[in-house]
């Protein structure tokens, strides 16, 4: 709050003085500096690319699932050349090899300006990936967002000649615990 001449004084040149320089010191906002922008990078820190990388698989003696989650997987219609918008989940089974991660969101993002059926993509990806570490057993679900007024599911998977699933073991249901109070 801006001091003001108290009342019943007679004015002086000093708290006059005063009091004008902080009226003036409010009124006046501070300089604002120019945001600071950040420079380019010479080679981006990543770009897209159909190349998977792979790593040896850390415990290849027993089957265990590895589920990828692609929310936001993007390509083009080949007719219209019309955005396609899908959610892709792979769910594999690995051998000697796993799909690293970055590789993944590499070989996913190239997929942006390239136009394709959907039934194609899904099968590509699903081909590429064996190709690069031939799972013991890879499904490939994309479910494409509305287009036209329908909805596209397809689901592509493959097994390795010869394996067959642990059978699965059926563990009792419990609620599930948070441990937050009922009200």
């Amino acid at each position: 709050m801006i001091a003001s001449r108290p009342r019943g004084k007679p004015a002086s040149g000093t708290f006059d003085r005063h009091l004008a320089m902080a009226r003036k010191t409010a009124a006046t906002p501070p300089a604002k500096q120019a945001p600071k922008q950040r420079q380019a990078p010479a080679v981006p820190p990543s770009a897209p690319s159909k190349e998977l990388h792979v790593f040896p698989n850390p415990a290849p003696e027993r089957d265990y699932a590895i589920q990828f989650q692609i929310p936001e997987f993007t390509c083009h219609c080949p007719l219209t050349g019309q955005p396609d918008f899908a959610h892709v989940t792979i769910d594999m089974v690995c051998d000697k090899l796993c799909i690293e991660l970055k590789s993944l969101k590499m070989y996913m993002w190239s997929y942006r300006n390239e136009g394709a059926f959907h039934e194609k993509v899904t099968n590509d990806i699903l081909a590429d990936i064996v190709r690069t570490c031939a799972p013991r057993f890879i499904r490939v679900s994309a479910r494409w967002y509305v287009r036209g007024g329908i909805y596209t599911n397809v689901v592509a998977e493959q097994r390795k000649k010869g394996w067959k699933p642990q059978p699965q073991i059926e563990l009792p249901a419990h609620e599930t615990q948070t441990g937050l109070q009922r009200l």
